[in-house]
């Protein structure tokens, strides 16, 4: 069988090929899958799919049509899926559980210091030949306070490493990871963490509960030195709303590898033909301000890992065994 892969991205490539050698076969093409590429899938029985997918109603329609039986998606998040309209039309749907949380926890943290160093325009600066100190002054991280909201396995990451930096621990969550409090966290509700963290960093899933977690009300409760951090998903964030703080002076740094209306732009080229999206070319102007491209994960261990478990799915799916990381199960 040979299965069909949208939103490949090159050093992905070589990865995905080999791990698949001897199983099946595999397609791989870099365009990702919405309503105009879904037609390629066409007799496709199996097709994997990108988290920056839009496996909206419309596209799970033309799938099923094309004879589609399964969606093996390569992340962790899910909410591009239309989970009830795919078993309506049988569809499997399946996706990576978990992978590893050091490369999130650690590119987070890049961020966080990148940020509060000042390290982007510091380079920027070094390649003109300007070396001057101005406006690069940072701060210590030991001794501050460092708020988690979400402490599973990518948020226990963070601690371990704002730990290790001598940080107090604040966590916000629906239950109490262990080792978050063998570590020193002190669990409070989501105000305290807001008005007391010095570094406040996302690690929950997008759901319809979290959607804007970090909305107006959210920003203005933090402190105006503070740091923020979303590795996440973008819509726990308004964008808006930050915008607005950014633009009276707030916050000693923001760092997203996550961005709310990322899908159609991030992993994509568009420095020829520029981005229409008012609020994320906003957001990129102001100097304590670092935006990635949904790279977080994008490391060989985490990709070797989601890729792994991408081909389990498969083979399970073929077998008709069923596993923790089906989201919508074989039709019988």
């Amino acid at each position: 069988m040979e299965i069909l892969a949208f939103g490949v991205q090159a050093d992905e490539r070589p990865l995905l090929e080999k791990a698949f050698a001897g199983h099946h076969d595999v397609r791989c093409l870099d365009v990702f899958l919405d309503e105009d590429t879904a037609p390629i899938a066409v007799g496709y029985e199996v097709v994997s799919t990108s988290v920056n997918a839009d496996l909206n109603h419309r596209v799970l329609e033309i799938l099923a049509a094309g004879g589609t039986r399964m969606i093996a998606q390569r992340s962790t998040g899910f909410n591009n899926i239309d989970l009830k309209v795919a078993e309506r039309l049988g569809l499997t749907v399946a996706r990576v559980s978990s992978y590893s949380p050091y490369s999130v926890a650690e590119f987070a943290w890049t961020l966080a210091l990148a940020v509060n160093r000042r390290i982007v325009r510091a380079s920027n600066r070094t390649r003109d030949f300007d070396f001057r100190l101005d406006g690069l002054m940072g701060r210590d991280l030991r001794g501050r306070t460092a708020g988690v909201l979400g402490t599973g396995r990518i948020g226990e990451a963070f601690t371990r490493i704002a730990h290790g930096f001598g940080m107090n621990l604040l966590g916000w969550d629906v239950a109490r990871n262990p080792a978050c409090v063998e570590l020193g966290m002190e669990y409070v509700d989501k105000d305290r963490l807001l008005a007391e963290a010095d570094l406040i960093s996302l690690h929950v899933p997008l759901v319809e509960a979290t959607h804007h977690l970090v909305d107006a009300a959210a920003l203005r409760a933090m402190k105006d030195d503070a740091i923020l951090v979303n590795s996440s998903r973008g819509g726990l964030v308004d964008t808006e709303a930050l915008v607005t703080e950014l633009r009276a002076g707030r916050f000693t740094g923001v760092g997203l590898d996550v961005y709310e209306a990322e899908a159609g732009l991030f992993f994509l080229d568009k420095s020829l033909g520029g981005v229409e999206d008012d609020t994320l070319a906003r957001l990129v102007t102001f100097p304590n301000v670092v935006v990635t491209s949904h790279q977080a994960y994008y490391t060989a261990d985490a990709v070797r890992q989601i890729i792994d478990t991408t081909l389990q799915n498969v083979l399970d799916h073929v077998a008709g065994r069923h596993s923790e990381n089906v989201l919508v199960p074989r039709a019988s």
